[in-house]
């Protein structure tokens, strides 16, 4: 500052702003409010960032997306099935099964002793069925409903109904069951007979109990047999995925018409591996008529048994070549002893029908009605000979027994 002329000291105004308030106050004012301004900043930056953080802008308004109109096609995809699932689906049931056991020990006074008095216990059971008739009658195999006490049907449509049995084949695993209901639907039978390996099919039924389920594959065998599953095998072998609950269920072609009733599997898990079995529709309508009219199934029987046909064998009886059944034994008064066959006997067609295995002879005879005449042509000492053979009616399995 200059000097005054004032008596004034020099400078005596320095410490003073033009308010007459010290400079010293003034910064420290200051220095106090950034200190609680920063402050402030940072707890707000560490509790609550979304604070401090600047708004989002105004989304962008575009032009509404145009996308074009689904077109739905009048006819069916290109290899789609669908029109054979609508068709066989709702004549395929799923079959629910209950059974009430007892211990076996449970009457024993000793046993209710040691471990009390056991209660009964209820047994839950799946499969599927094919409803064959507008009358209500189902098939089935016969291990579903084998020894159930309690027997419901559920259809496709959701409706249920109690069914009852009206006869079973243990030696086909086949039943024939019943249900009362109206506007029933139909599965529409093939000729199992036309079938061949490569055809596409269709495995329907209730897996697991998830509901109703279609499979697909094709026909990887026919004529399977000597499996251990039934006394009478000729199954059609599917790699159509089949597993536990489908037994009983259909295998179609590929216009949805039936061709077999699924009946088991090949499996070390308990699942499907591509390798499952069905009954042969012409067998099974057979059975069903004959349970529906008779109470059991009726085969024929010409009292025989019978070996496979070696090559050794076809050589020594100067057979062409190794296909046939060779009788081993001929039951003396049996139908088969009436007509003249004798053992050693090569039979090698049933009413011109060829015969080339020991599962096709049996089959062949079982299939004959009991009473109706039948041509059988063997080969005996290098000669064709033919006979007319009467069979009788085979015993049913308690017979036997």
């Amino acid at each position: 500052c200059r000097p005054q002329k004032q008596a004034l000291p020099a400078c005596a105004g320095a410490g003073l702003n033009r308010q007459g308030i010290p400079m010293k106050k003034l910064w420290l004012f200051f220095s106090q409010a950034v200190t609680v301004f920063v402050a402030a900043w940072f707890v707000i930056a560490t509790l609550q960032p979304q604070w401090l953080a600047a708004p989002a802008p105004p989304p962008a308004v575009s032009a509404p997306l145009v996308l074009p109109a689904p077109q739905v096609s009048a006819a069916a995809q290109p290899g789609s099935l669908a029109a054979a699932v609508r068709r066989a689906a709702p004549a395929v049931v799923s079959i629910n099964t209950s059974r009430v056991t007892r211990h076996p020990f449970a009457d024993d006074p000793w046993f209710r002793l040691f471990f009390g008095q056991q209660g009964s216990q209820s047994q839950s059971g799946l499969g599927s069925g094919v409803i064959m008739s507008a009358d209500g009658y189902v098939l089935t195999n016969n291990h579903v409903v084998q020894e159930a006490d309690h027997i419901e049907a559920v259809l496709a449509d959701g409706r249920r109904a109690s069914a009852r049995v009206i006869g079973a084949d243990p030696e086909s695993d086949l039943a024939v069951l019943k249900i009362d209901l109206p506007d029933l639907p139909v599965m529409t039978p093939s000729d199992s007979d036309r079938i061949e390996v490569g055809d596409r099919v269709l495995a329907i039924g209730n897996p697991f109990g998830v509901g109703q389920t279609v499979t697909s594959g094709i026909v990887s065998a026919l004529g399977r047999d000597q499996l251990g599953i039934n006394t009478f095998e000729n199954f059609i072998q599917t790699d159509a995925a089949i597993n536990p609950g489908n037994s009983g269920g259909a295998l179609t072609d590929e216009q949805g018409r039936l061709l077999g009733i699924n009946t088991a599997i090949y499996s070390r898990s308990g699942g499907s591996l591509g390798i499952g079995f069905a009954i042969p529709v012409n067998v099974a309508r057979q059975a069903l008529q004959d349970i529906v009219q008779n109470g059991r199934v009726v085969r024929g029987w010409i009292g025989v048994e019978s070996t496979a046909l070696t090559p050794e064998l076809a050589e020594n009886l100067g057979a062409a070549s190794a296909q046939g059944a060779i009788i081993t034994g001929v039951l003396n008064g049996g139908p088969a002893a009436r007509a003249g066959m004798r053992p050693g006997d090569v039979v090698t067609r049933i009413n011109g029908r060829p015969i080339r295995t020991v599962a096709e002879l049996r089959s062949g005879i079982t299939a004959l009605r009991p009473g109706t005449a039948a041509t059988f042509t063997a080969l005996r000492q290098g000669q064709n000979v033919e006979m007319q053979l009467v069979p009788g009616l085979r015993p049913s399995v308690a017979q036997r027994q």
